[in-house]
């Protein structure tokens, strides 16, 4: 049986000796280092760790802290803790495009996504199937003009019920508004096609097309009031010429959104994304 293993995060304003510090409160405790990422960014003065280590025997939790925190509070350390085995809860957001959702639910019924869908949300009924195909409970929260607000309030309802530390929205057609994006801060991922905001409003890709671009991609990003400029956690590209259809473009374009939208949430549910100012560091 494997022992289980745990993940520690760390960021600090810059200082000489925090990884030392850190490396020798884990050799202290014999605590064995399976992974080991580290970043000091030279403009905003940060030091981030990730390093995920299993103890040769019973992880005595009440040692390790007594042992560590006073190396954080020396260094001004903001940290965390917690099991591997312990998958944050992701709910999903979709409207009626259901590519990006069909992967992360494959993903996380193989084990592969690092997450445990908690639910699925969204504003028409078309993807129900999918969620009842996966058996993820499903919600529809229809939204207009006029019942947004209220809307907003069921839609946060359910995710206090579902135990949501994370929010992912799949091609989800609803602009969040301040206040709930407020509320979700740091744990709210969308992906969008890499066009914006050259190709706004509707059908990107054929406009897209009509430019003849020689490249389709996507972002996942963390949201934020500003539209589609939240800190970028994955991107991805892929070339494309003259000889493809919009048709052909839109498809392109949906592998690649699936792909950058799952890595975005495996590398947040996995901690291996850190806030840093309007960027992020991102621990592969």
């Amino acid at each position: 049986m494997t022992a289980p293993s745990w993940i520690l995060r760390c960021q600090a304003p810059d200082r000489i000796g925090i990884l030392a510090a850190v490396a020798g409160v884990l050799s202290g405790l014999r605590l064995n280092v399976l992974e080991s990422h580290d970043f000091g960014d030279p403009e905003t003065k940060t030091f981030f760790i990730r390093a995920a280590f299993e103890a040769e025997g019973r992880f005595d939790r009440e040692a390790f802290e007594a042992a560590f925190e006073p190396v954080a509070r020396g260094f001004e350390m903001d940290w965390s803790l917690r099991a591997r085995s312990d998958e944050p809860k992701a709910v999903i957001l979709v409207s009626k495009g259901d590519h990006c959702l069909n992967d992360l639910l494959y993903r996380h019924r193989r084990g592969r996504l690092g997450a445990d869908i908690a639910a699925v949300i969204s504003n028409h009924e078309d993807a129900r199937w999918l969620a009842d195909r996966h058996d993820v409970p499903y919600h529809h929260i229809p939204v207009t003009k006029e019942t947004k607000p209220a809307a907003e309030t069921e839609l946060l309802r359910v995710l206090e019920k579902s135990g949501a530390d994370l929010v992912v929205l799949a091609r989800y057609m609803q602009v969040l508004s301040p206040d709930l994006t407020e509320e979700l801060a740091g744990r709210c991922i969308n992906i969008h096609h890499s066009f914006l905001p050259s190709f706004k409003g509707a059908r990107p890709y054929h406009q897209a097309h009509a430019r003849g671009v020689k490249l389709v991609g996507a972002t996942a990003h963390y949201v934020t009031s500003d539209l589609d400029e939240g800190p970028i956690i994955s991107q991805e590209a892929v070339p494309v010429d003259h000889r493809m259809t919009p048709e052909r473009l839109v498809s392109l374009g949906r592998d690649v959104e699936a792909r950058v939208l799952a890595r975005a949430v495996t590398a947040h549910a996995e901690g291996r994304v850190f806030l840093n100012g309007s960027r992020t560091v991102v621990f592969e």
